[in-house]
């Protein structure tokens, strides 16, 4: 009685241990771990929640987003991705579309895709195109085919990515062009996009 008393003892101390440790004060949970309240579907790709983890498909050749209700300028947010196929991805920030479509009028994202040499961590956008990439050093940081932990940071024209444990990508932007916007994920047009995000947190540093 007493075996099993320890077992149990220590299988209960070994899973507290592996779930998500609680943010720092200050931080904000942006999923509960059961539906997508607190977001909103920008096109017609499929988003749901399975088994605790919000799961993008590209069910047509189109663009879709899922973004927050909310606006954000300055933040810094913390997530787990899985890439479930060569689909591009990525976490945009100060966002917005042409009403009632799939169209970004503004924004940038933090680039997102398994892979190899494909920037993850970049950042693209704003009708620019790409703007600032990881050093070839870092385009390996990337867990092509298990879950990833990225820190993104938003600071006026200051962009900074952490991709497991690594900092891929700290930019200041000379001539940004957006301030303001939503954050969103994204998947990418062509069908491919099928990405799976979990644990993801926001601490929100706008002054208005």
């Amino acid at each position: 009685m007493r075996t099993a008393i320890v077992i149990l003892a220590a299988a209960a101390t070994l899973q507290a241990q592996s779930r998500p440790k609680p943010p720092d004060p200050g931080w904000v949970s942006l999923f509960n771990g059961k539906d997508l309240t607190g977001w909103v579907k920008v096109g017609n790709e499929k988003w749901d929640v399975v088994d605790g983890v919000i799961h993008g498909q590209g069910i047509t050749k189109e663009y879709g987003y899922l973004r927050t209700e909310k606006m954000y300028q300055d933040f810094h947010m913390s997530l787990r991705f899985k890439c479930e196929a060569d689909g591009n991805s990525g976490v945009f920030f100060h966002v917005d579309f042409k009403p009632g479509t799939a169209d970004v009028s503004q924004g940038l994202q933090f680039e997102i895709d398994r892979t190899l040499n494909h920037h993850t961590g970049g950042i693209y956008g704003d009708g620019r195109g790409w703007i600032a990439w990881p050093a070839p050093e870092f385009e390996t940081v990337i867990r092509p085919y298990d879950w990833n932990d990225m820190l993104v940071k938003v600071e006026g024209n200051r962009y900074v990515a952490r991709l497991n444990g690594v900092v891929v990508l700290d930019f200041t932007d000379p001539t940004p062009k957006s301030f303001d916007g939503y954050i969103a994920l994204q998947l990418h047009s062509g069908g491919q996009g099928n990405m799976k995000f979990k644990d993801l947190y926001v601490r929100d540093l706008s002054r208005r």
